[in-house]
């Protein structure tokens, strides 16, 4: 995988990732590929605040992977900064080839170069092959989640 690159995501790849975040069953309710409006207003805030990074996994000039970092500083844990990993997507001819894990070794690695003490996920409790991905990878499932829409 030496071909690969992962650099910030530019408004040029906003079609590669939504269509990435558009491609499952839950991202097919609930993403929109055809309007990429608000997707843009959303990347314009992304790229204005520091604690974020949007980053893209480039091979062969195409867009082939994306997530995002936040970095969440706090009180807890003696004032440690933790870091948020969201928006994990391997287009679907990668799937198994590895991207995957790369992507979370870069958020990790990007995760300490910013002294985070901590990087935590959060996964869709129907993700069951995403569960065991991440546990390979050395998470544990620690919390139980809520959500309340508004």
């Amino acid at each position: 995988m030496s071909d690969l690159e992962i650099r910030p995501a530019t408004p040029d790849d906003l079609p590669a990732i939504v269509a990435m975040l558009a491609d499952d069953p839950l991202g097919a309710q609930r993403e929109s590929p055809d309007d990429l409006t608000p997707y843009a207003a959303a990347f314009q805030r992304l790229a204005a605040d520091p604690q974020q990074h949007l980053v893209v996994a480039v091979r062969d000039d195409q867009v082939v992977g994306t997530l995002q970092l936040t970095l969440v500083p706090g009180l807890s844990r003696r004032g440690a900064t933790r870091s948020i990993i969201e928006g994990v997507r391997v287009r679907t001819d990668e799937r198994g080839s590895g991207l995957g894990t790369r992507l979370i070794e870069w958020a990790i690695a990007e995760s300490r170069r910013f002294d985070c003490q901590l990087v935590q996920l959060t996964s869709d409790s129907s993700r069951t092959d995403a569960h065991r991905f991440y546990e390979r990878l050395g998470f544990e499932a620690s919390h139980l989640g809520f959500k309340m829409a508004l």
